[in-house]
């Protein structure tokens, strides 16, 4: 497909924030199924990205890899107008904030906890504790500040959950309890209700 966004990789994969992305914004795109066990044996994806990982994009001959910095990016082309859009330069850096954030506090502790459980990647107690107790304070800040807010800027969903969300999303496949964390599951379940998450 000429002249469309395609998305290296496939949706049981960090890929699928990038498809939400897309889906969200309307873009009219391509998935390029690349399985992340196999990332060498695809010469276009070693092409837009030299690390082998997914997702990639190639936006029109634009390449960008990283998932969070390809939806910021997208979101930033694509969102004017758009719920999911970033209406100004103190949403963007809010954006990039919990972004960063959720990949620093959260994605390795969950995908851990998350691995583990799918037997893919099993470790021992002390590890998986460890995990737990890592996931005990970014919860809790997570929680705290949907406690005033249905959404991460305010009365709208956006760029900024989605992409937490993507990251929470783990959260059901570790079977991680967020009874403590009302909020958090409230919020979470809305961002997986919306159609182009199902999609």
């Amino acid at each position: 497909m000429a002249d469309t966004l395609k998305i290296y990789g496939i949706p049981q994969s960090r890929a699928l924030r990038c498809l939400w992305m897309a889906r969200e914004l309307g873009v009219a795109h391509e998935n390029v199924p690349v399985h992340f066990t196999k990332t060498r044996e695809s010469p276009e994806l070693m092409q837009r990205n030299p690390n082998a990982r997914i997702p990639a994009i190639d936006d029109n001959g634009f390449t960008l890899y990283e998932s969070m910095a390809i939806n910021l990016y997208l979101a930033k082309k694509y969102g004017a107008g758009k719920e999911v859009g970033l209406a100004s330069l103190e949403q963007e850096a809010l954006a990039t904030q919990w972004s960063f954030w959720v990949m620093t506090e959260i994605e390795k502790p969950l995908l851990t906890i998350m691995l583990h459980t799918l037997g893919m990647s099993p470790v021992d107690d002390a590890t998986l504790a460890r995990c737990q107790s890592d996931l005990e304070r970014p919860l809790k800040v997570l929680e705290d500040h949907l406690a005033d807010r249905p959404w991460l800027l305010g009365q709208a969903f956006s760029a900024a959950d989605l992409n937490v969300a993507s990251v929470m999303v783990w959260a059901r496949t570790a079977k991680l309890d967020l009874t403590s964390h009302p909020k958090i599951a409230d919020w979470l379940k809305r961002c997986m209700a919306r159609p182009a998450f199902k999609g």
